[in-house]
């Protein structure tokens, strides 16, 4: 990331403002894809208006419209739309129905984690052996302890990658590259995988899967939800939206003190993000909604929960795009060619374990982001798919934070020992 894109000066600042064009957008992207016209339902065959919900705001930050890194919406989002959406979707949980998905879930999982730590390694090697210059340096500027970092992030998440950036210690030179390296790559990928949500019959038919079980899960809840619909009062919205946020504000009051007393008395627990008070607010903001689902609170499914959830999920991915920066593929190459090439070895692994065991592409992407994307890329991606499979998305990716600073930190030692002297 140069100076020049570091300091240029948004045109909009307003708040405000900013959150009446990224509501703009969805409700462009919505309406346009809900016309019969043969271009635009063509045009959305093939660019899905989820991916487009995602890369708008994406292409204003990166014209300098707005900053969307520096934005107080990327909080908002991340700590309130998320952990509120979740509780939304998790109410309606079927514990009998998720642990049937729990073998091969779980399998896609561990091949998408195995892929990130063998194939940070793999990219560092490649790429030493043509330009050692790229994955070199001395100290701070090391690029295996920015790419530690990184680790971090696509095994756990953000949570993850501060933890193990405050570990390996990067300069902030490297650490700036390396987040551009995170958004783009990441971002690119998870862009492939909803993409292939989209067509996810045609990916099921080359993996030759029997998807049995999911179609089970979705149809289920479609057919609960169509035989127990009932026209929603104002009521039910001020519930709905009392549980979500109180929830919420729940999990966060719950998680500070929690993450404090780790910090304070276990610090050795950081490498397990455990010191993290964002993975406590997930961690709670999940256990709320399960708890709900076991009450009268279950019934709200049955007024439309998940499709307010859908609503807070939506406003959740526009705040995520406005975080990208897409003129930064430009900078830095050589670090964008080893997360390529790590990404690469990462999808062709999960490729493979889906080939041999006949895995629906639903476990492929979900298995991935829950990695690569931490809990909202993963409740993003399962969403694209069915709300009701967001909380298969939301258990993997509580997981992947829970073990994505120790295995991003042994990625680190393994790119160190592969690095050039």
């Amino acid at each position: 990331m140069d100076n020049q894109t570091v300091l240029a000066e948004p045109l909009i600042t307003d708040t405000a403002v900013i959150v009446g064009i990224l509501m703009a957008i969805l409700g462009l992207v919505f309406y346009t894809s809900s016309l019969s016209n043969k271009y635009i339902k063509g045009f959305y065959n093939i660019i899905p208006p989820l991916l487009l919900c995602y890369f708008l705001p994406g292409v204003l930050n990166s014209l300098h419209v707005f900053d969307g890194a520096n934005s107080p919406l990327t909080a908002v989002g991340s700590r309130y739309l998320l952990p509120a959406c979740l509780i939304l979707f998790v109410i309606s949980l079927d514990l009998k129905q998720m642990w049937a998905l729990r073998k091969r879930a779980g399998l896609m999982f561990i091949t998408g984690t195995v892929g990130i730590l063998l194939g940070g390694p793999l990219a560092v090697w490649i790429v030493s052996l043509v330009a050692p210059q790229v994955v070199g340096g001395a100290g701070p500027d090391e690029v295996w302890r920015g790419l530690g970092a990184l680790a971090g992030s696509w095994i756990g998440g953000s949570a993850n990658q501060v933890a193990l950036k405050e570990i390996l210690q990067p300069s902030p030179k490297l650490f700036s590259s390396i987040i551009a390296v995170d958004a783009v790559v990441a971002y690119l990928w998870m862009a492939f995988l909803l993409y292939g949500a989209s067509k996810v019959k045609q990916f099921d038919k080359f993996f030759k899967a029997d998807s049995k079980d999911v179609d089970e899960l979705m149809k289920k809840m479609e057919e609960k939800t169509q035989a127990n619909a009932r026209t929603p009062q104002t009521k039910d919205f001020i519930i709905m939206l009392a549980l979500a946020f109180g929830g919420t504000g729940l999990a966060t009051f719950l998680a500070s003190p929690v993450a404090d007393f780790l910090a304070t008395n276990y610090p050795q627990l950081e490498q397990f993000s455990l010191t993290s008070g964002f993975f406590w607010i997930i961690l709670f903001a999940t256990l709320i909604g399960i708890a709900l689902s076991f009450t009268p609170a279950k019934e709200l499914e049955n007024a439309g929960a998940s499709k307010i959830g859908s609503v807070l999920l939506y406003m959740l991915i526009v705040t995520i795009g406005m975080q990208m920066d897409i003129s930064a593929i430009a900078d830095n190459m050589g670090l964008f060619v080893v997360g390529i090439i790590w990404m690469s070895f990462h999808a062709l692994l999960l490729l493979i374990i889906g080939k041999i065991f006949k895995v629906p592409f639903f476990y492929f992407a979900v298995g991935s982001m829950a990695n690569v994307g931490g809990v909202a890329s993963a409740s993003v991606t399962s969403a694209a798919f069915h709300p009701s499979l967001i909380s298969v998305g939301v258990i993997l990716a509580v997981f992947g934070y829970a073990i994505g600073t120790y295995a991003g930190w042994l990625t680190a030692i393994l790119m160190q020992m592969v690095s050039p002297i």
